[in-house]
C-alpha cells in the first residue's frame, strides 16, 4: 500500500473514531454502519482523484459531489432525478429534514431515537463533512496536523451533549485515531528520504520488520502525551466542569457546601416546546392545593441580561438544606401564606439539570445528587444528575399579598436594587421611553408593575404568536415592541427590561404554566405548557410573579386593583392551554394518523396563524434557474479543460491568406506547441530564442526525429515572422503542432496525459490576462481624470 493510500485509511478511521463520541446519543447506533459505508466510498472518490491525478480542487470538488449524491441517495431519492441528482424539490427535503431533526433534538432526551431520518441526517451528513475535511487536510494537502480541528469539533459537540461518565472513554478512541493519523504521514513524509539512521546497524532477521526508530519514538511520545490528557484531570478537581463537560456535569464537587453553577440558557427549545404537533406529558403532579391555577413549576431564574438574552448569573451553590428551607428572601411575617404539598413524577424521557418546583419552596424530598442555590432558591443537578423519572415532593408556600402591602412596600436595599435593575448600554432608547409612557399617572412600583402587565395582556394590542422568532442583539425588544406579536419569552422580556428601566428590581422565571387536571386528581403538565414569566421584587413580600403574556397562564389575583377602567381579566378563569388555545390545532395525537406523520402531514400548531397566500408553489422560472445552476455547478469543474479546447481550436484553426495574416497565425501557433508543452510538465521560458526554445522541448520531451523536425519547422518559422523583413508564409504550421504535441504526450505517464486534459497548466493565462486588462482599463482610467478635469474647468 503507497503511503498517500495508507493516510486515506487513517483518515476514514480516524473520523470514524471521532463519530463514535456521538454513540451515546442516539439508539440504536446502527447510523455508524451507514456512515462508515458512505465514508468509506468517499474516501474511495478521493483516492481515485489523487491517483488519476487530478488537481487538488477538482479532487475537493468530486469528493464533495459524490457525498452530495450518496445523501441525496440515502435520505431524499424519491425526490431527486433518477433517484440520484438532487433537484429543487430533494434540496427542500433536505432542508425539511434539518428543520425536524433540530425539532427532535428538543423534543427527545438523550438518547433520542434513530427512527428519526432528520437527527440521522445530521448525524450521518455531519460524519462525511467532517469525514470530506479531514481527508482534504491530511490527504490531498498531505498535512495532518490541522485535520485535528474536524476530528475535535465533532467531539466537542458529542462531549457538550453526552451526559455519561464515559466521555474519557470517547476522548481516548478519538485521540488514538488522531495520533494514528499522525504517525501515519510522519511514516510516508520518512520513507521520502530513503534510509533513515536510527543508530548502529542491525542483523537481518525479525527485527527488519520494526518501525523505524523516529516511528518508534513518535508512537512513545503520543502515548505518553495521551497518557497525560488522561490522567492528569482526574488529580485535578479544580478542572471539573470545563467546556466539554457534559450538561450536567461540574456544576459541583463532592456533598458539602461549596461548588459554583454558571448554567447555559434554558430558552434554546422553549419556543420548539411550544410548537410541538405532539404535547407530550413531562410532569405529573398531584397536589392538595385548592388553587390550581396558580400552580406554576419554576426551574430557574434569569436575571443576568447583557443586552442580548437573559441568563443565570453564576452562583453559589450548597448542600440541599435537611427540613425546612430558609425563608425566602423579602418575605415578611404580615403576608399572608399558606403551605402546600405536591409530589412530582417526571418523564422517562425528561432530563432537564434543574428541579421545576413550584416557588418558593419550603422543602424537598428528592432522591440523587442535589444542590441547592440559596437566591434563586432552586435545586441543580450535581454531575450528571437529573429529572429523568424521578419522583419527588416539594412543600411551597403559597405566598397571598394584598394590592395594598404590594403599594404600601418600601423601597428595596440599595445593593439589592443595583443588582436587580442593571440594563446594558445598548438598550434601545424605546424601551426606556415606552416605559414611561405606559407608566404616566402609577403613583408606586407596584401600579407601575401593574400597568406594564396591562400593557402588553390587554390593551397594547400584543399577539400571542409562538411561530415569531426569539431574536436576539440589543434591537431585539425593539422590534418586538414595534410589531406588537410574540410569545412568552418576548412578553417576559420586555417587561422585564422595562421594570429595570423604571428603577423596578426584575428578573425573568422559566418553567411550565399550569398544566391540565385530569379525571384521577392529578395535573398533566406538557410540552406546550413550557413557559416564561416576569418576577419583580417587593420588600415585604419578596419575589412576585407577573403574567404579561396573553392567553398563558392566570392574572394574578393581587395585580387587581378596584380602581374604575382596570381590564385586568378574571384571576379565577385560567387563560386556555396551549392545546386548547383558539390559535392551536389540535394535538396531532388525536387529529393525526401514524402514516401521516411519517409523512409530514399533520397540521402544525399555529398553521391558522400563518397568512395564506394564493399560491405557494414554484414559480416558472423555478424549475430552469436550477437546471441553470445545476448546469454551471457541473461545468465549473471542467471549466480550465473547456477553455484550453477552445483555445486549441482557435489557434489551429482556419486563418487568412494575406501578408498580414502570417504574423498572428504563426505566432499564436508557437504558443500552442509551448502550451501543449507546459501542460505536459515543460515549463516554458520566455527568456529564450524560438529556435533554444524549441530545442529544450526536444531534449526534455524525449522526441523521436519525425516530431523533433515539426518543432524546429514551427521555431523557424516564428524567427522568420520575428526577424525577416518580409516573412513568408509557411503551410502545415497546424499540423505539425498536432505532431510535436502526439510525441509529447507519447513520452509521458498516463496520469499525466489526464491532468494535461482536465487540468491543464496553461489555463492560469486566464488570470493573467484579466489581471492586465484590468491594469490597463484602470491606467486609462487614470489617465482620462486629469484630462477630464482640465475640461472641465475651462467648460466653468
Amino acid at each position: 500500500m503507497s503511503g498517500r493510500a495508507r493516510l486515506a485509511v487513517c483518515a476514514w478511521a480516524a473520523t470514524l473514531m471521532a463519530a463514535c463520541a456521538l454513540l451515546p446519543l442516539v439508539e440504536p447506533a446502527t447510523w455508524i454502519l451507514q456512515a462508515a459505508v458512505l465514508l468509506a466510498v468517499q474516501s474511495g472518490v478521493g483516492a481515485v482523484a489523487r491517483r488519476v491525478p487530478l488537481a487538488r480542487p477538482l479532487t475537493i470538488a468530486a469528493q464533495a459531489l459524490v457525498t452530495l449524491v450518496l445523501l441525496t441517495l440515502v435520505f431524499t431519492r424519491q425526490q431527486a432525478l433518477a433517484g440520484l441528482v438532487p433537484g429543487p424539490q430533494a434540496f427542500q427535503r433536505f432542508a425539511d429534514l434539518l428543520q425536524q431533526g433540530g425539532d427532535d433534538i428538543a423534543r427527545y432526551a438523550i438518547p433520542a431515537p434513530l427512527e428519526s431520518d432528520g437527527i440521522r441526517l445530521m448525524l450521518v451528513g455531519g460524519v462525511l463533512v467532517i469525514g470530506l475535511l479531514v481527508d482534504t487536510l491530511a490527504v490531498t494537502f498531505r498535512s495532518a496536523a490541522p485535520a485535528g480541528l474536524p476530528l475535535l469539533a465533532l467531539y466537542s459537540v458529542a462531549a457538550g451533549l453526552s451526559e455519561g461518565g464515559a466521555d474519557w472513554l470517547w476522548f481516548l478512541v478519538a485521540a488514538v485515531g488522531y495520533l494514528m493519523l499522525l504517525l501515519a504521514e510522519g511514516r510516508d513524509r520518512l520513507s521520502q528520504w530513503g534510509r533513515v539512521f536510527g543508530g548502529s546497524p542491525r542483523p537481518p532477521g525479525p527485527e527488519q520488520g520494526r518501525a523505524l526508530a523516529p516511528v518508534r519514538t513518535g508512537r512513545r511520545i503520543g502515548a505518553f502525551a495521551l497518557g497525560i490528557a488522561l490522567v492528569v484531570p482526574l488529580a485535578l478537581p479544580a478542572m471539573d466542569g470545563g467546556l466539554l463537560d457534559g450538561a450536567g456535569g461540574g456544576v459541583g464537587s463532592g456533598t458539602g457546601g461549596g461548588g459554583t453553577i454558571s448554567a447555559v440558557n434554558p430558552l434554546v427549545s422553549l419556543r420548539d416546546s411550544l410548537n410541538v404537533n405532539e404535547d407530550r406529558q413531562v410532569l405529573s403532579v398531584q397536589t392538595d392545593s385548592e388553587d390550581l391555577s396558580d400552580l406554576y413549576l419554576r426551574i430557574v431564574s434569569l436575571d443576568d441580561f447583557d443586552g442580548t438574552t437573559w441568563k443565570p448569573s453564576k452562583r453559589r451553590i450548597t448542600a440541599v438544606p435537611d427540613g425546612t428551607f430558609p425563608t425566602p428572601a423579602g418575605l415578611g411575617p404580615d403576608v399572608r401564606r399558606t403551605e402546600t404539598r405536591a409530589l412530582i413524577s417526571a418523564a422517562d424521557w425528561y432530563a432537564q439539570d434543574w428541579l421545576p418546583m413550584p416557588y418558593p419552596p419550603s422543602g424537598v424530598r428528592v432522591a440523587g445528587n442535589w444542590r441547592f442555590e440559596p437566591v434563586g432558591m432552586t435545586l441543580v443537578g450535581d454531575h450528571g444528575q437529573n429529572t429523568r423519572g424521578l419522583k419527588y415532593e416539594v412543600r411551597s408556600l403559597n405566598v397571598q399579598p394584598t394590592a395594598e402591602q404590594l403599594a404600601a412596600a418600601p423601597p428595596p436595599s440599595a445593593a439589592l436594587t443595583r443588582e436587580y435593575t442593571e440594563l446594558p448600554d445598548s438598550l434601545p432608547d424605546v424601551v426606556f421611553r415606552t416605559a414611561r409612557e405606559v407608566t404616566v399617572g402609577a403613583a408606586n412600583p407596584y401600579e407601575q408593575a401593574v400597568k406594564l402587565q396591562e400593557y402588553f395582556a390587554v390593551n397594547g394590542g400584543f399577539e400571542y404568536d409562538t411561530q415569531v422568532k426569539v431574536g436576539s442583539g440589543s434591537e431585539a425588544i425593539a422590534r418586538f415592541l414595534k410589531d406588537k406579536e410574540g410569545f412568552c419569552v418576548h412578553f417576559s422580556f420586555a417587561m422585564a427590561a422595562m421594570a429595570r428601566s423604571l428603577g423596578i428590581p426584575a428578573r425573568v422565571a422559566v418553567g411550565f404554566a399550569p398544566g391540565s387536571p385530569q379525571a384521577d386528581g392529578s395535573v398533566s403538565v406538557g410540552l406546550r405548557d413550557a413557559h416564561a414569566w416576569p418576577e419583580v421584587y417587593f420588600e415585604g413580600v419578596g419575589w412576585t410573579r407577573f403574567e404579561p403574556t396573553p392567553t398563558r397562564g392566570s392574572t394574578p389575583s393581587y395585580t387587581i386593583t378596584d380602581r374604575p377602567g382596570s381590564s385586568v381579566p378574571d384571576p379565577a378563569v385560567p387563560s386556555q392551554s396551549a392545546e386548547a388555545e383558539p390559535s392551536a390545532a389540535p394535538s396531532s395525537s388525536d387529529t393525526c394518523a401514524p402514516q401521516d406523520k411519517k409523512l409530514d402531514a399533520c397540521p402544525n400548531e399555529s398553521a391558522v396563524a400563518v397568512p395564506v397566500t394564493g399560491d405557494d408553489g414554484p414559480k416558472w422560472y423555478a424549475l430552469p434557474a436550477w437546471a441553470l445552476a445545476g448546469l454551471l455547478v457541473l461545468l465549473l469543474p471542467l471549466a480550465p479543460m473547456l477553455w484550453r479546447l477552445r483555445a486549441r481550436a482557435v489557434r489551429l484553426g482556419a486563418h487568412g491568406r494575406g501578408a498580414a495574416d502570417v504574423g498572428p497565425h504563426t505566432l499564436a501557433v508557437w504558443q500552442e506547441l509551448t502550451d501543449a508543452a507546459w501542460d505536459l510538465g515543460i515549463l516554458p521560458q520566455e527568456s529564450q530564442t524560438p529556435r533554444k526554445a524549441a530545442a529544450r522541448i526536444v531534449r526534455l520531451g524525449g522526441l523521436e526525429p519525425t516530431a523533433a523536425q515539426a518543432v524546429h519547422r514551427v521555431a523557424d518559422a516564428v524567427e522568420q515572422v520575428l526577424y525577416a523583413p518580409h516573412p513568408r508564409p509557411a503551410a502545415g504550421l497546424a499540423e505539425d503542432v498536432r505532431l510535436a504535441t502526439a510525441g509529447l504526450r507519447a513520452g509521458v505517464g498516463r496520469g499525466t496525459r489526464l491532468r494535461a486534459r482536465f487540468a491543464p497548466r496553461s489555463a492560469i493565462r486566464v488570470t493573467w490576462t484579466v489581471s492586465a486588462r484590468w491594469t490597463a482599463l484602470k491606467r486609462r482610467a487614470a489617465a482620462a481624470r486629469p484630462q477630464w478635469r482640465r475640461t472641465s474647468d475651462q467648460q466653468g
